[in-house]
């Protein structure tokens, strides 16, 4: 509080520095609740938003009242100036023991709010971190292997899981699905560079920073190990085995290869770090629908997978060993002219049929046309499970259709 000491022209300042949104600094005598006189150094920083409006600012005082000239109030009345002075000498000593702060937030100079802008591209790209306002914020001392969760290299790290993480979520439930062996060795060393890089982003997070529950930024390596020992260390580990590498071998046995395959299917719960990071674009509208639109897209292919694994199950009755004719499978082997055939001199199994290629399209068609509720009727269910799957699409199309909707119109 000020009050009769406070020079009127500092107060006049102080209310222009607010009304005006600007970034100021002063010293001024202002008066504790026991109306003891005291002098601050006090800093003003304006806080914007996305849309670049002020929404609160930043205040922060420092007591310099020991630098100042020793202030006669009514208690110090009648005293000498050295007694005065060690008054406060010993009252700041007092008050800044029992005060101490992790971190110090600096607001900037006046030459630093004229210069431009940082680009809101820039900004966006810190997925490992929240948008900062527009204070400098003055990096915590960390010991030298230890990285800030919020630097450049992080963050274009952070950018190199992002796509690594979407390529799995496509490439995993594919070769799940339709039982691919990496016996292609382009294939095969790109896979194996992928789980490389997730093994050295394992390493990377027992050495990089977080923001603790109190917004502190933790930087001790034991509260980083056992932090990510407690979160996301299980998973990231089950996502970084070599799986490919053990199918790719030909005298793997099928129960094996197959347990392996269906393991993969761990590596997709990295899309829950994913949308943590990605979760400060929901401020923007055309973002919200371009991540939309990618969902959708990633959803089609999932499901497309799934419809084909079932179609794929019950298309031969294993009890009778014959296939069904009414199956989807059947009749688009029919229509391509690549039927399937009993080969009873040799494996004794149904071979041939459409190419992989041809049913994931396939597949991929019929849940676009499930999901946006356009159906042409030309692939249909016949099994209970194919029309199980179908009724349960069909609802998921429909919640897609109106949160669509709903983005839109905000």
């Amino acid at each position: 509080m000020y009050g009769e000491l406070t020079d009127k022209k500092t107060i006049d300042k102080v209310r222009e520095t607010f009304d005006n949104y600007e970034s100021n600094c002063f010293e001024v005598l202002l008066y504790r609740k026991n109306r003891a006189p005291v002098w601050f150094y006090m800093q003003v920083a304006p806080i914007r938003n996305e849309n670049d409006k002020v929404v609160l600012f930043l205040c922060t005082f420092k007591d310099i009242t020991v630098f100042k000239q020793p202030i006669e109030d009514e208690s110090t009345k009648g005293w000498t100036k050295f007694a005065r002075l060690t008054r406060a000498l010993t009252h700041n000593n007092r008050n800044t023991s029992h005060h101490t702060t992790p971190q110090q937030l600096t607001p900037m100079s006046s030459h630093e709010v004229s210069q431009p802008k940082q680009s809101r591209l820039a900004e966006v790209l810190q997925l490992g971190s929240d948008i900062l306002p527009q204070y400098k914020q003055e990096a915590p001392k960390t010991p030298p292997h230890i990285i800030l969760h919020y630097c450049t290299f992080k963050t274009t790290w952070d950018w190199v899981i992002l796509v690594l993480t979407f390529y799995t979520a496509i490439m995993v439930p594919y070769n799940v699905s339709f039982k691919t062996k990496q016996n292609n060795i382009v294939w095969l060393v790109l896979d194996s560079v992928v789980d490389v890089i997730f093994l050295v982003d394992i390493v990377l997070n027992f050495h990089t920073t977080f923001v603790g529950p109190g917004g502190e930024v933790i930087s001790d390596p034991k509260l980083i190990r056992m932090n990510y020992l407690k979160t996301w260390f299980v998973i990231d580990l089950l996502s970084c085995l070599p799986y490919d590498i053990i199918n790719a071998f030909e005298n793997v046995d099928e129960g094996i290869s197959s347990l392996f395959s269906s393991l993969k299917v761990v590596r997709l719960l990295r899309l829950g770090r994913v949308a943590r990071k990605l979760d400060h674009y929901l401020e923007y509208g055309a973002a919200v629908l371009v991540l939309l639109v990618c969902v959708f897209g990633l959803v089609a292919h999932w499901l497309a997978c799934i419809w084909y694994s079932i179609g794929d199950y019950e298309v031969i009755d294993e009890v009778t060993n014959t296939i069904k004719t009414d199956s989807w499978l059947y009749q688009l082997a029919i229509n391509l002219g690549s039927p399937y055939c009993y080969n009873a001199s040799g494996s004794g199994q149904w071979e041939g049929g459409p190419g992989k290629d041809s049913l994931y399209i396939t597949s991929l068609y019929f849940t676009m046309t499930s999901l946006t509720t356009i159906g042409f009727g030309n692939i249909a269910p016949t099994t209970d499970g194919e029309k199980i799957f179908s009724v349960a699409m069909m609802m998921v199309g429909c919640n897609w259709l109106v949160d669509c909707q709903s983005q839109a119109s905000q």
